[in-house]
């Protein structure tokens, strides 16, 4: 495993207002690994994701990814560098097939600019072998007839075809059953194996065990603890969670000796 992160953040703060969303926190995912991001509700996560989208900008702290200082300003700034987020609603049209889906947005004309529906097919049945999806009958199936396991794959399978090197996934097994679980964490561990750094959000340690080769904990806007999954214990994350040492209390500012 690869030591040098891919995505390194340092002390990224982000305010809404009065609110601190987030205060100095430090972050990073490395090639081939799985790296969970955990912590409560309104602990921080989904502002440093969305940061780290371009969707909300740091109002402080650096960015490096693969050791070169970055702006990301916009959704657009991270899609460039190869990073890609699902979210929880895994933005599918349900009216359209797999193949539509994928390509969505980003579809390939041939002759006369009609759509290369053979091209994009191909491509598609490719990206799910190469991922060992092997669930679908057809990827002419609308995607309204899939099940919550399929639909991730899917959305998962569409954020990596173009060529991502970090790949993001927001609660990924919420809602799902335990067959269609198994198949989602299955899922992320290739990711990692192909190379990809994975960055998984998730408030089901279990999950998150079976994963992750690190664990970032954020409490109240801060990072209090980085842990190696194989080194530490559930027990332990809770009371990160829950506990986690704070250097400066929320919405105070900080004392100067």
């Amino acid at each position: 495993m690869q030591e040098k992160p891919l995505l390194e953040i340092k002390g990224a703060s982000k305010s809404f207002g009065a609110v601190e969303a987030l205060s100095k926190v430090d972050f990073r995912a490395n090639v081939g690994e799985v790296m969970a991001l955990v912590g409560d509700n309104g602990a921080g996560k989904s502002t440093l994701i969305k940061g780290i989208a371009g969707i909300y900008p740091f109002d402080s702290g650096e960015i490096f990814f693969d050791g070169k200082p970055v702006n990301l300003h916009s959704p657009r700034d991270s899609a460039v560098l190869g990073i890609e987020v699902v979210y929880q609603d895994l933005a599918l049209a349900d009216n359209l097939d797999v193949v539509a889906n994928m390509f969505l947005g980003r579809e390939r004309t041939g002759a006369f600019f009609a759509m290369d529906e053979l091209s994009m097919e191909k491509t598609c049945i490719e990206t799910l072998s190469s991922l060992s999806v092997s669930t679908l009958r057809s990827v002419r199936t609308p995607v309204a007839g899939l099940s919550g396991g399929q639909r991730q794959a899917i959305a998962v399978a569409k954020a990596v075809m173009w060529n991502s090197k970090l790949v993001i996934l927001d609660e990924p097994t919420a809602a799902l059953g335990v067959a269609q679980t198994r198949q989602v964490l299955d899922l992320v561990k290739r990711l990692a194996e192909r190379g990809l750094a994975v960055v998984l959000i998730s408030h089901n340690l279990h999950d998150v065990f079976e994963v992750a080769d690190r664990i970032t904990v954020l409490r109240l806007g801060r990072n209090v603890g980085e842990l190696v999954a194989k080194d530490t214990t559930q027990e332990a994350v809770v009371h990160a969670i829950t506990a986690g040492k704070l250097t400066t209390v929320p919405g105070m500012k900080e004392i100067e000796a």
